[in-house]
């Protein structure tokens, strides 16, 4: 994602990491530009003068296993700062001549370290006691230093946590400062990023406009672009960005899946038709869509069907449009990162998403994804800074395939119609009490198991509805919202005594992982 060619960056290696996508986000969040590139990847000539710092990944490798992994040495005689984090620590150590060893006792989780000497990297991270608490996820360990390392922290476990070699501004943490149990650990990394690399801010929301918005003129030209419109937060930005860079080249289309919101296309329509002026069309395919996927159940053939009759739908007005060579979409980064990974490191494929998976390889436009390496926090800033309303910019993610991934099992009218009213009263419910911008995402679901009640004096066989409720950063991790009970209960009664077709409600207080956020 070389937005600007001048532009200063902290080049992360990735070695496989769960984390890796943390470290970025972290930097990011200091106002720093960072890009990610696997160690596979990696070449002495992916160097230039814009490369101010190199952070070095944790990984589910080990060192010992030199086929599985590369990094070329070469990049250690470049002259640029070094922070080795975790397995990244190891092979720095490594690399300068140290030596690594399975540890006799691993570390995971929560551990004390304890400041031997000062460094410009622990600068304001150490308590008055000179001690922190770190999150550790190691089984190996450093067990000899380097010539001219030196140690500046130890733990019980690891006498080598952290360390440096001042001359040569290589730096190794055993612990990972980028996950937030690690106490005051983004001192860490702005450290290493201010008074090591002494790179200076340059990625702000307004930052990300102007780069954005010259990188889509560039890319785009005097073009026609079709963008894949939903009403979302991640398509509207989308929509307005290209709308700011290319004008009236843009074109929105908006297809009614069927599987939208309750009153969704209404808003859609009223908001980027009539106030924004876009070119909007607006696409009515909700029989075309349920007759796709009647009979359906398996949640990634849901997906597959969906993501290709969108394109379908999207060739189909494109040939009604003359010049048209892209497509846009709302894609972002932990889109890419679940669906595969952008790296091309060992980080496992766990579902597709719809815009990345079902993207048939006959499909005649030209693909843009200008979000695909924000975060959705950055996408809600820089939706601010292109000027669009907070009550776009706020609302909660809602995935693509829309509401047949929170229906396990068959999708069929009445089940939609029941779906809609459900989600609509907890979502209401959630504005009334003040609760919506507490929580990251929020949803009501619909599951595939009838259950006997009692209402009055007669006897019902109905749906069961699933609440989540989950608060994240970037939704990369969640937990589930601990509600009161009273809400609970409000909201239980609520759905039950106004919708036919439900008569139990449950809550969902599983985090992710184990699960995904969505049910599919």
């Amino acid at each position: 994602m070389s937005l600007d060619q001048s532009l200063s960056k902290i080049l992360i290696v990735d070695f496989g990491s769960q984390f890796t996508q943390l470290i970025a986000r972290r930097i990011r969040e200091i106002g720093v530009f960072s890009e990610i590139i696997s160690h596979k990847k990696l070449k002495i000539n992916n160097f230039d003068d814009t490369i101010k710092g190199i952070i070095l990944s944790g990984g589910p490798l080990n060192v010992y296993q030199i086929k599985k992994y590369s990094f070329d040495k070469k990049v250690l005689n470049l002259n640029i700062p070094v922070l080795g984090i975790c397995f990244g620590h190891q092979i720095l150590s490594k690399l300068n001549g140290g030596k690594v060893k399975q540890s006799k006792h691993r570390e995971f989780g929560l551990a004390n370290i304890y400041k031997k000497s000062d460094s410009l990297l622990t600068t304001n991270f150490f308590n008055k006691k000179k001690l922190n608490k770190v999150w550790m996820s190691h089984a190996d360990q450093v067990s000899k230093l380097p010539k001219n390392f030196n140690v500046v922290a130890s733990s019980i476990n690891s006498k080598f946590a952290v360390v440096e070699n001042k001359k040569k501004n290589f730096y190794g943490v055993q612990f990972h400062p980028e996950v937030t149990h690690t106490q005051n650990g983004k001192k860490i990394i702005s450290n290493f990023i201010f008074l090591i690399c002494k790179v200076k801010r340059n990625w702000t929301p307004k930052d990300q406009r102007k780069q954005l918005i010259k990188q889509v003129g560039n890319q785009v030209g005097s073009n026609k672009v079709i963008c894949a419109l939903s009403g979302g937060v991640d398509s509207s930005v989308v929509a307005q960005l290209l709308n700011k860079a290319i004008g009236k080249n843009l074109y929105c289309i908006f297809v009614n899946t069927g599987l939208l919101r309750k009153n969704e296309e209404i808003e859609v329509v009223k908001t980027f038709k009539k106030r924004l002026k876009m070119n909007l069309i607006y696409v009515n395919a909700e029989k075309e869509f349920l007759n796709k996927l009647s009979n359906v159940t398996d949640p990634e053939k849901k997906r597959k069907i969906i993501g290709n009759l969108f394109i379908k739908i999207f060739e189909r007005y494109a040939k009604k449009i003359k010049d048209v060579k892209f497509l846009a979409q709302g894609t972002l980064y932990p889109d890419l990162i679940e669906s595969k990974s952008v790296t091309g490191s060992q980080t496992s494929k766990i579902k597709s998403h719809h815009n990345v998976g079902g993207l048939p390889k006959r499909m005649k436009l030209k693909l843009i994804e200008p979000l695909k390496f924000l975060f959705k926090d950055e996408v809600r800033k820089l939706g601010l800074e292109l000027n669009l309303s907070k009550d776009i910019i706020s609302r909660h993610p809602f995935p693509g395939p829309g509401l047949a991934i929170r229906m396990p099992g068959l999708i069929t009218h009445e089940k939609i119609k029941i779906l809609k009213e459900a989600d609509y009263y907890f979502i209401q419910a959630l504005k009334d009490h003040g609760l919506y911008h507490k929580i990251w995402q929020a949803y009501a679901a619909l599951l595939p198991v009838k259950t006997v009640g009692v209402m009055g004096d007669n006897r019902t066989y109905e749906y069961l509805c699933l609440l989540r409720a989950i608060t994240s950063e970037d939704g990369m991790t969640a937990d589930f919202y601990e509600f009161k009970k009273s809400f609970i209960q409000t909201i239980s009664n609520k759905i039950v005594n106004n919708i036919r077709g439900i008569n139990r409600v449950v809550y969902d207080v599983t985090s992710k992982p184990p699960s995904t956020i969505e049910l599919e």
